[in-house]
């Protein structure tokens, strides 16, 4: 099997573990593996002696008609990861059916191991061999807090056992710090909603069509339309768009209100409209992996 980052079972109905008295080289396994019968849906083995762990790929004798037999021989085995580039860690919080969830469980319970075997909180037992998740920058406004696209896409990525392990990356535009950055006597927001107060200035709320005034916007294109709508012109503006932040080293997901209902993909980015549903977000997620690790799979 060849080399490559972020392998991960496509069950874990598929890894068999195992323990062993011999030794945990590729040839000692071979000797003790090859030849036994194995399981149908059996394709990876942890194999345990001890306190020390290995994970073997291993290929099995198919029948005359091609049908996989309930139990078939075990040919040949590939050592993935072997004791001393190997742990095995415990994670009754996280699901071992979940990519996302392995890469944590090695990043935060063995880093620096190119094997990973994590038993979950079900006693399922799956593993990673070379993590490194995809790195998504999820680009919001705050507050209110917390910032709702990140953890609309961290509940989903908790789950999704189709998408590779990702890393998320909170990049936040706080509303209150920008006001600081740009004194003004009034500040108008898009609604009262998003809580936010600026000691020492008057503060008003675009849903609530208050009575004129020189203030400035803090919003994006989308209020300052409202904004010439209600009053006839535009208005001094501090822009707080995300979707206009600029770019960022890899993959970025974000949001825009002058997106309604459609999921775009830009260059550097993917952006949801505001107030995304789970089902937009989770779109978005699968476009992600589409332009960035297009070539990912399970093994």
């Amino acid at each position: 099997m060849a080399r490559r980052p972020n392998l991960v079972p496509g069950a874990y109905r598929g890894v068999a573990v195992s323990d062993v008295t011999c030794e945990l080289d590729e040839g000692s396994l071979a000797a003790h593996f090859v030849g036994l019968e194995a399981y149908r849906r059996t394709r990876f083995v942890v194999v345990r002696r001890g306190d020390q762990t290995a994970i073997l790929a291993v290929e099995k004798e198919s029948a005359a008609d091609g049908a996989d037999p309930l139990f078939a021989p075990i040919t040949g085995v590939t050592l993935l990861a072997g004791p001393q580039e190997c742990a095995f860690v415990v994670r009754p919080d996280l699901d071992a059916a979940v990519p996302t969830m392995l890469a944590r469980a090695a990043r935060e319970g063995a880093p620096g191991k190119r094997g990973v075997v994590m038993q979950d909180g079900y006693d399922h037992i799956s593993f990673i061999v070379d993590p490194a998740p995809l790195r998504l920058t999820v680009r919001e406004v705050v507050p209110p807090h917390p910032a709702k696209l990140f953890d609309q896409t961290r509940r989903l990525l908790d789950v999704a056992e189709h998408l590779p392990p990702i890393e998320l990356v909170a990049e936040v535009v706080d509303l209150t710090e920008l006001a600081h950055s740009h004194p003004a006597e009034a500040y108008l927001l898009p609604c009262r909603g998003a809580g936010v107060t600026v000691e020492g200035s008057v503060t008003c709320y675009l849903d609530q069509r208050p009575e004129h005034r020189a203030w400035t916007l803090l919003g994006c294109e989308r209020s300052q339309q409202i904004h010439e709508w209600f009053y006839g012109e535009r208005a001094e503006q501090v822009d707080t768009c995300p979707r206009r932040a600029g770019p960022t080293p890899g993959a970025v997901l974000t949001r825009c209100c002058l997106l309604e209902h459609e999921v775009v993909t830009e260059p550097g980015q993917v952006v949801v409209p505001w107030g995304a549903t789970l089902a937009q977000v989770s779109e978005a997620l699968v476009r992600v992996v589409r332009e960035w690790e297009p070539s990912w799979a399970p093994g």
